[in-house]
């Protein structure tokens, strides 16, 4: 059974555990090894396969002084994804599209996402994406093909992508959920596949115990992530802390995304979550991309920083 570990989260550690990365992260698949690069490098992944992005945390709606303009820089990073010189053959939002959940911030989301050339855009649901109560806001756009509140699975390329949900039963401070049903199904979709298979897990909170202090994971994520113990390649993808921290163990390949809306403290360095007030202008250095090329092995990732200030 697979068995996430706990780190504690000096500084330091931090830094030689966590790999920090910018608005939004380009993947690359070739040979059942994933890749990452920062958009604005994906040159670097040419003929590798095929390639993918993940953005996360747009919360559309949110007008509060540390951005007061979310969807200005959601429009920077779909021009970063329509720059650049290998078109990826998909784009993975995952989560917190919204604020609030209002039916216009999820108009207003759709209109500027709408604007990526070309690629279809697959999305999992953020705890602000179901504050309706019932999550039929999102379900109603998002929600056909897929199963249960809203969980479904895809191939492409040969390799098996699950999206999942596991923030439905979500509280306040609470780790995420996936719940019975849902482990269930994700248990009999992978059944027939071949060990051989590379596996990418879509979830907005983070299947592994990122900082649970702060509600940073998954309750049922251990049961979860044993039904892919077999396979060689797992790479786990995840948002809802606003910032990029990777963990390698074994096969498993656990990675979150910045925001594309605004930052928040790293882990305990703060009495809490929320919203990271940044020096005046200075918004977009902190929203800026970092490269991140992760070659195949278990060597350290290499870092660039790149900006939306730059």
């Amino acid at each position: 059974m697979f068995q996430p570990m706990d780190r504690r989260f000096s500084r330091r550690g931090a830094l030689k555990c966590l790999a920090w990365a910018g608005t939004g992260v380009l993947w690359t698949v070739s040979g059942g090894i994933p890749r990452s690069f920062a958009l604005d490098g994906a040159a670097a992944a040419a003929g590798a396969g095929f390639t993918f992005v993940q953005i996360s945390d747009s919360h559309i709606g949110f007008h509060k002084p540390v951005n007061p303009d979310v969807t200005a820089t959601l429009r920077e990073t779909v021009a970063r994804i329509n720059a650049l010189p290998v078109r990826p053959a998909f784009v993975v939002h995952t989560g917190d599209i919204t604020d609030f959940s209002k039916p216009e911030e999820f108009d207003t989301a759709a209109e500027i996402l709408k604007e990526i050339k070309g690629i279809p855009v697959h999305y999992v649901p953020g705890e602000h994406d179901l504050l309706d109560g019932d999550g039929q806001a999102y379900l109603a756009r998002y929600g056909k093909g897929t199963l249960g509140n809203g969980w479904y699975s895809f191939d492409h390329g040969g390799v098996h992508v699950l999206a999942l949900n596991n923030v439905a039963q979500f509280k306040p401070g609470g780790l995420g959920l996936l719940g019975d049903s849902q482990v269930a199904w994700l248990r009999e979709d992978v059944a027939g596949l071949s060990s051989e298979t590379p596996i990418v897990v879509l979830a907005h909170m983070p299947l592994w115990p990122a900082y649970a202090k702060w509600g940073w994971g998954t309750d049922d994520a251990v049961e979860a992530l044993g039904y892919l113990r077999r396979f060689g390649s797992v790479t786990v993808l995840n948002g809802h802390i606003h910032q990029v921290m990777q963990k390698i163990e074994g096969n498993f390949s656990f990675h979150t995304a910045r925001s594309t809306a605004f930052p928040q403290p790293e882990p305990g360095t703060a009495p809490g979550p929320g919203p990271l007030m940044v020096p005046a202008g200075a918004l977009r250095d902190y929203l800026g991309l970092r490269s991140v090329t992760v070659q195949p092995g278990d060597g350290p990732l290499a870092l660039t920083d790149r900006s939306l200030a730059s």
